[in-house]
């Protein structure tokens, strides 16, 4: 167990990075307290606290995090050294784009595990945050590893997950998704190499992430944008779908094919931050 502080340079929302539908918030626990925001969240290697005050973001590790390991988890799950002000000048295109920018200014999207970022999103699958918060929860909990001097468990592997029966993971939150987290934890045991898609380019990747049963166009986006960073992946689903023909189409239909064709030519190299600021901004605004 050791503990250590970051100096942040440029804008830092990290409220509404966890909060804005991103894998963290599926498993975390987090508070506002005073002027800081706190998270604690399980990792297949340990367990994580952060306190952000200003610009200083103070963490905590357990586990089997070692003094740099633990700053390099910090700094690539919250994306610490993206320059936030390019980002900004290439997604900010349009009135509704600049009003999301000023109402979210430092919004992250985050950077997690492959394999915490797949079993989250089949999650998701016509479900709400909340639901699949505590799915995610009880997963952990019935099947993480103790971490030592913590009442804490650690995310389950994909191998734990296997050897779950359907039946258990059924009653332990993952309801009809249960076949298709089954799927994915024999799959990515015995058939992916799941650290080998950072290599590859968005289109292989995606390709290959979507030969797991139950992983379509979004959520394959999904794992592409939150677990590997590609930034060309723009997760589409029937709410996002409506929002972008509702802002941008006068309420036109669109095919999914053209929504991204769409996004790739607005946002190019930036689709990813550019959907997460849509995403977020659309459903404070209410857009149906």
């Amino acid at each position: 167990m050791g503990s250590n502080s970051i100096r942040i340079n440029g804008p830092f929302d990290m409220k509404n990075s966890i909060e804005s539908g991103q894998p963290l918030a599926f498993h975390a626990e987090y508070s506002n307290k005073g002027k800081s925001f706190d998270t604690t969240y399980s990792t297949s290697k340990g367990v994580i606290t952060t306190r952000l005050n200003g610009k200083k973001l103070s963490y905590s590790w357990q586990g089997e995090y070692t003094a740099t390991s633990a700053r390099m988890e910090i700094t690539r799950r919250f994306r610490i050294n993206d320059n936030m002000q390019s980002i900004y000048e290439k997604i900010c295109t349009d009135d509704f784009m600049k009003s999301a920018i000023s109402a979210y200014n430092g919004m992250r999207v985050t950077q997690n595990d492959p394999w915490e970022t797949t079993l989250s999103f089949i999650l998701s699958q016509f479900n709400n945050i909340k639901r699949i918060r505590n799915s995610v929860k009880m997963l952990i909990n019935s099947y993480g590893t103790p971490v030592e001097g913590s009442d804490a468990k650690l995310f389950p592997s994909a191998e734990q997950i296997r050897e779950a029966s359907i039946k258990d993971l059924m009653r332990h939150g993952a309801g009809f998704r249960a076949k298709y987290i089954r799927h994915a934890a024999e799959f990515c045991s015995d058939n992916l190499d799941m650290n080998s898609l950072y290599k590859m380019d968005y289109g292989d990747a995606k390709e290959a992430i979507m030969e797991i049963n139950g992983v379509g166009d979004k959520v394959a986006d999904c794992v592409m944008l939150f677990a590997y960073g590609k930034m060309e992946a723009f997760p589409i689903d029937v709410w996002i779908k409506r929002v972008l023909e509702t802002i941008y189409f006068d309420g036109k239909k669109k095919k999914v094919t053209e929504l991204h064709e769409f996004a790739s030519e607005k946002w190019p190299g930036m689709e990813g931050y550019a959907q997460q600021y849509l995403f977020w901004h659309a459903r404070s605004m209410k857009i149906r």
